[in-house]
Formats: C-alpha cells, sequence, structure tokens
C-alpha cells in the first residue's frame, strides 16, 4: 500500500514538471508580436531580440529575454524577476521617442536624445515642408478651407481619421485589397502632413501680418513662420497635447475637403490669390 502511494506520488510529480515543461515556450532566432498581447511567464525564453508593434508584452518573473526589446506603438511592462539581456527602447511613444533606437548609446547619441523632442519636430517640419513642395496648390487650397470652414475641416478630420480602422479591416479580410493597405496609410500621412502646412501657413501668414499690417508675406515665409510658432504650441506643458490632436485632425479635414470642388463651398476658393492686397 506503501508502495503504491509512493508510485501515485511520484507519478504526480512526473506529470507536473511534464506539464510545467510542455507550458515552456521558447522562440528561437527572436520574436516579433503584432497587434497582440503576450505574456512571457516562468520559462519562457526569447532566444535574440522582441519586437513589439501595436501590441502589449508583459514580462513576469521567470521570463528572459537574451536580446533587446524594442517597440513601436506599444507596451512593454517588466515585473520583478524577469531578465532582459539587452536594452530596452521605445520608438514613436511620446516621451520616450528615440530617433534611432537600434544605435548604441554614446555621448553623440545621447546627447540628441536628450534633445529628441526638438530632432522630432525638425524631422516633422522637414516632410511638412517637402510636402508643401510638392504639393503647393493643394496646401494653398486646404489653407483657405481651414480657414473659410474650421468647423466643417475639424468635422472631416474626425470622420477620416475613425474611417481609417474599419477601411483597414475591409482591405485585410479582402486579399486583393491587402496591398491597398499600404496606399491608405501613405494617403493618410500624405493629407497630414499637408493639413499641417496648410495651418501653419495660415498661422504665420496671421502673425506677420498683424507684426507688418501693411505687408503680405510670401508662402515660404508664412510656413516657417507658422511652424515656429505651432511647434512652441506643441511643446506647451498640459496643453501641448491638446494643440498637436487640434492640428492633426483639423488639418486632415482640410486636406480632405480639399479635393472636393469650388462650388461645394461657395466661390471660386481655389482661386484665392496668397498674397492679399493690404
Amino acid at each position: 500500500m506503501r508502495r503504491t502511494a509512493f508510485a501515485a506520488i511520484a507519478l504526480l510529480v512526473a506529470f507536473a514538471a511534464a506539464a510545467g515543461a510542455a507550458s515552456a515556450r521558447t522562440y528561437n532566432h527572436g520574436h516579433t508580436v503584432w497587434f497582440s498581447d503576450l505574456t512571457i511567464g516562468d520559462g519562457d525564453e526569447v532566444r535574440g531580440d522582441l519586437e513589439v508593434i501595436f501590441g502589449s508584452v508583459t514580462c513576469s518573473s521567470g521570463g528572459v529575454i537574451d536580446g533587446s526589446v524594442r517597440t513601436y506603438f506599444g507596451d512593454f511592462t517588466q515585473l520583478d524577476g524577469c531578465r532582459v539581456g539587452g536594452r530596452v527602447t521605445s520608438a514613436f511613444d511620446g516621451d520616450a521617442w528615440t530617433i534611432a533606437p537600434f544605435l548604441s548609446h554614446g555621448s553623440a547619441v545621447d546627447t540628441m536624445l536628450e534633445n529628441r523632442r526638438i530632432f522630432q519636430n525638425l524631422a516633422w517640419d522637414v516632410v511638412a515642408l517637402f510636402a508643401f513642395l510638392l504639393f503647393p496648390v493643394r496646401v494653398r487650397v486646404s489653407m483657405d478651407r481651414v480657414e473659410r470652414h474650421p468647423a466643417f475641416s475639424a468635422l472631416a478630420g474626425a470622420i477620416a481619421l475613425v474611417a481609417v480602422v474599419p477601411l483597414f479591416v475591409i482591405l485585410l479580410l479582402t486579399i486583393i485589397g491587402i496591398p491597398l493597405v499600404v496606399l491608405e496609410f501613405a494617403a493618410l500621412f500624405a493629407g497630414i502632413w499637408i493639413g499641417f502646412a496648410s495651418i501653419a501657413m495660415l498661422v504665420g501668414r496671421r502673425l506677420y501680418e498683424l507684426v507688418r499690417p501693411h505687408a503680405t508675406p510670401s508662402p515660404l515665409v508664412a510656413l516657417v513662420i507658422g511652424m515656429i510658432v505651432v511647434n512652441a504650441a506643441q511643446t506647451l506643458p498640459f496643453v501641448g497635447w491638446a494643440v498637436t490632436a487640434l492640428v492633426c485632425v483639423v488639418g486632415l479635414g482640410a486636406a480632405v475637403l480639399g479635393f472636393w470642388h469650388e462650388r461645394h463651398f461657395g466661390g471660386d476658393v481655389g482661386g484665392v490669390p496668397m498674397n492679399r492686397p493690404a
């Protein structure tokens, strides 16, 4: 009877050990998480780098990540007992934004990262300037839309942002539409950049005309002045995020409305000159 009890206990222990070994997961050559959540628990190991893209990963006690962790619009939570062999970097995530998360830290890189907000705004302004040089007429038409119809532009921008997700899902469900996903996001960012340039140009022109009432700036000068003002407003504490959201939504809506025919808004919008008479 005693031997039978010992055998049963040994069998249970062996079964529990086998179950624990079976439940442990090993990711060879690293692991990438897309649009999902993952928990790295006791016995789990990532042999390489872990990349989190639009997802959330929690590494609990006993979890092992041999390489580095990089997040892109995602979250990584490292609990006590979780071992990470490399660095944890976050790209495009608020204050944790890094210009090049793959670069090793050094004095020059650390100096750049300390001023990452400035470099982020500068990079955004360069792209917006490129959008203005590439689509000058479209930027001016969008500026007129937001100047004449700011509420309508905000509504159109909100609708466009909401429509991105269902359109993305529809394109994924249709095999033929999968290549159009890239085109969708390219159009989205192009609209945001064109809208940002149009708002910056409008702000710069208004400020210039306040300082010099009898003069009107050139489009490029108005754009540069407006970028400085908008970037300064975006860095303000507590309200900077609201300014960024407002500029993106209204600017995107103005860019969308810029593709509508002028007669829907009354008057010859496209023919409004940039330089108004004083």
